[in-house]
């Protein structure tokens, strides 16, 4: 097991609240993922760091993502009562698409939603999984004075 894999199995598994410092230096020194390589179907989760929306996915009863071309992403896959996947567009008002898009330095996938001044940015931990940031003037939370991402993950299905 890599490094990167070890140290995201302990972050995922985490019971207390992540400084985002800690996942800044994780995400750090991870390689950018392409627009290919996310190409599938993905299970999610999120990173407890206090932030403001840490919980939403959860309500939602969110499953994951699901990127079938570059045009054509589903980033709420969530599950009904049944425990059946549908694409929850009202949540983030439709669906995204992925790009190549530069954040904090480095060029890497990066999903934008169509509905919401929203980008998230992915990059590698291995060939099953990436780690996400959600940024965008929609999703920081200014609520220590000073804006903060939303960090989550994804898990190749």
């Amino acid at each position: 097991m890599s490094t990167a894999r070890k140290t995201f199995a302990a972050l995922t598994e985490r019971a207390e609240q992540i400084p985002d410092a800690e996942l800044d230096a994780f995400w750090d020194t991870l390689q950018p993922a392409t627009v290919d390589f996310m190409i599938g179907e993905w299970k999610g989760g999120e990173f407890d760091t206090g932030h403001r929306a840490n919980g939403f996915m959860k309500r939602l009863n969110w499953f994951g993502k699901t990127f079938h071309s570059a045009s054509d992403a589903k980033p709420l896959v969530c599950l009904d009562a049944e425990g059946n996947k549908f694409s929850n567009t009202e949540a983030m008002k439709g669906e995204a698409s992925l790009w190549l898009e530069e954040f904090r330095g480095e060029v890497t996938a990066s999903m934008v939603y169509d509905g919401a001044p929203v980008h998230d940015h992915f990059k590698k931990v291995d060939d099953n999984a990436v780690m996400g940031i959600m940024n965008g003037k929609g999703s920081l939370d200014d609520s220590t004075g000073s804006p903060r991402h939303l960090y989550f993950y994804l898990e190749r299905v």
